[in-house]
C-alpha cells in the first residue's frame, strides 16, 4: 500500500472543505489553511443544482444539506414586464428521479457547517493565510503572512478569485469588473406568500443580459432569498457585506412586472456587491500544486454554478489522487484532474457570462446530469 501524501489546502471555503473530505477519504493526510479566525455566517445564499447535490452526497454531507436548506418545486423563467413564463423545469422529486438528486437552496454558512462536520476540526488551521510558495525536490514550501513556513507533498489552492496560490504559479493579474452589480436580500416568506409559486426557483429576465431578479426559498421554505443584478459602472466595491440602498434597488426595477416588484417591496435591507470575473485559465497546475474553484475559474452567477464547480473539482481531485503515494505520480494525477475539468468549467464560465442559459425551454442535462463521481478521468 502506498504511503499517504501530505496535502495542504489553501482556503477553508466550500471548495476547500469539499476537497479536504475527498482527499482524506483516499487516505491522505490533509491540512486546511483558512485566513479567517473561524467559520462565521458570511457570504451569499447558494443554489445547489442536482449535479452538485449528487457530488455532496458522495462526500457524506447530503443529509445535512437537505436538512438545512430548501428544495424548490420548479425552476421557472419569466419575462420581466409581461410575467410570461418562458421555461419550466421540474425540481424536487422530478430532479431526484431524473438526476439522482434534487435542487437544494441554502446559505453558504450552512454548507460550510455541513462539510465541516465531515472533516476533523483539528486539521483546520485558522488565521493562516498563504503569502507565497516555492517548489523543490523535497516538496512544496508554503510561506504564511505570519512568517511561518510548512512543507507538503501537494498543495491545492482553493483561495478564491484573489488566489495567492495562483499568483505564485502564474504571476500577478487582476480580475475584471463586469460593470454589473448585485443586490442580496432575505425576507420572511410570509411577506411574499402572495407571489405566485414563491416555493419555486424563479428568474425574472430583464430587458438586458445584466438585469434580472432571482428568487428561491431558504431555511426549509421559511425565508425567501432575493437576488437582483443590474448594470452600474460607478460601483466597483466587491465586498459581500456592504450595505445597499433599498430605494435604489427598487428604482432599478420600477418597470418590472408587479409580482417581481412585490418581492423588492418586501425588503427592509439589502447588500450590494460588484461582480468580477476572469477568462478561463489555459493551465491550472505546476508541479504538485494545483487550483480549484474560483482560484482558477471564477464566474458570474447567472448559471448558479460557481460553488458547484468548486465541489465538482474537489470530487475529481480526490479521485485523481486515489492510490497515489509519490510526488512524481501526484504530478501526473494533477494533470489528469485538470484535463478532466477544464473544458466543462470553461464552458460554464463562458455560458454564465452570456446569461442566456434556460431563458427559454431547453435541455439542462449537460449541466445537471454531470456526475463528478463517475466521469472518466482524462490521463495526462
Amino acid at each position: 500500500m502506498n504511503q499517504p501524501l501530505n496535502i495542504a489546502i489553501a482556503g477553508g471555503g466550500v471548495g476547500g472543505l469539499a476537497a479536504a473530505i475527498a482527499l482524506r477519504a483516499q487516505g491522505h493526510d490533509v491540512t486546511v489553511f483558512e485566513q479567517a479566525r473561524g467559520f462565521s455566517r458570511v457570504g451569499a445564499d447558494i443554489n445547489l443544482t442536482p449535479n452538485v447535490v449528487r457530488a455532496i452526497d458522495g462526500l457524506g454531507a447530503g443529509p445535512a444539506i437537505r436538512a438545512r436548506g430548501a428544495q424548490p418545486s420548479f425552476r421557472i423563467s419569466r419575462d420581466w414586464d409581461t410575467g410570461q413564463e418562458t421555461s419550466r423545469l421540474g425540481m424536487g422529486n422530478v430532479a431526484e428521479q431524473q438526476y439522482g438528486a434534487p435542487q437544494v437552496t441554502i446559505h453558504r454558512a450552512d454548507i460550510i457547517d455541513a462539510l465541516a462536520e465531515r472533516f476533523p476540526i483539528e486539521n483546520i488551521r485558522f488565521g493562516k493565510r498563504i503569502q507565497t510558495l516555492t517548489q523543490g525536490d523535497d516538496g512544496v514550501t508554503l510561506q504564511f503572512d505570519d512568517g511561518t513556513r510548512a512543507r507538503f507533498d501537494v498543495v491545492a489552492g482553493a483561495d478564491g478569485i484573489h488566489s495567492r496560490v495562483r499568483t505564485a504559479l502564474f504571476g500577478e493579474e487582476h480580475p475584471r469588473f463586469t460593470g454589473v452589480v448585485s443586490f442580496r436580500s432575505v425576507v420572511p416568506t410570509e411577506r411574499v406568500q402572495h407571489v405566485p409559486e414563491i416555493e419555486a426557483f424563479t428568474k425574472w429576465w430583464g430587458p438586458t443580459p445584466q438585469s434580472q431578479i432571482v428568487t428561491f426559498p431558504l431555511n426549509q421554505g421559511r425565508e425567501t432569498f432575493i437576488f437582483a443584478t443590474t448594470g452600474q459602472d460607478s460601483w466597483t466595491e466587491e465586498s459581500w457585506t456592504s450595505e445597499g440602498d433599498v430605494e435604489e434597488l427598487r428604482s432599478f426595477y420600477k418597470d418590472f412586472h408587479p409580482d417581481a416588484r412585490a418581492l423588492l417591496d418586501a425588503c427592509d435591507s439589502t447588500l450590494k456587491s460588484a461582480l468580477y470575473e476572469r477568462d478561463p485559465l489555459p493551465r491550472w497546475s505546476v508541479g504538485t500544486v494545483t487550483l480549484l474553484g474560483d482560484a482558477c475559474h471564477p464566474m458570474l452567477p447567472f448559471m448558479a454554478q460557481g460553488a458547484g464547480m468548486a465541489i465538482e473539482d474537489a470530487v475529481v481531485l480526490g479521485r485523481a489522487l486515489a492510490g497515489v503515494g509519490t510526488r512524481a505520480d501526484a504530478e501526473k494525477a494533477l494533470r489528469a484532474y485538470e484535463n478532466t475539468r477544464k473544458e466543462r468549467t470553461a464552458k460554464i464560465q463562458i455560458g454564465s457570462r452570456g446569461n442566456q442559459w434556460m431563458k427559454t425551454q431547453g435541455n439542462a442535462d449537460w449541466v445537471y446530469g454531470y456526475d463528478a463521481w463517475s466521469v472518466p478521468l482524462q490521463a495526462a
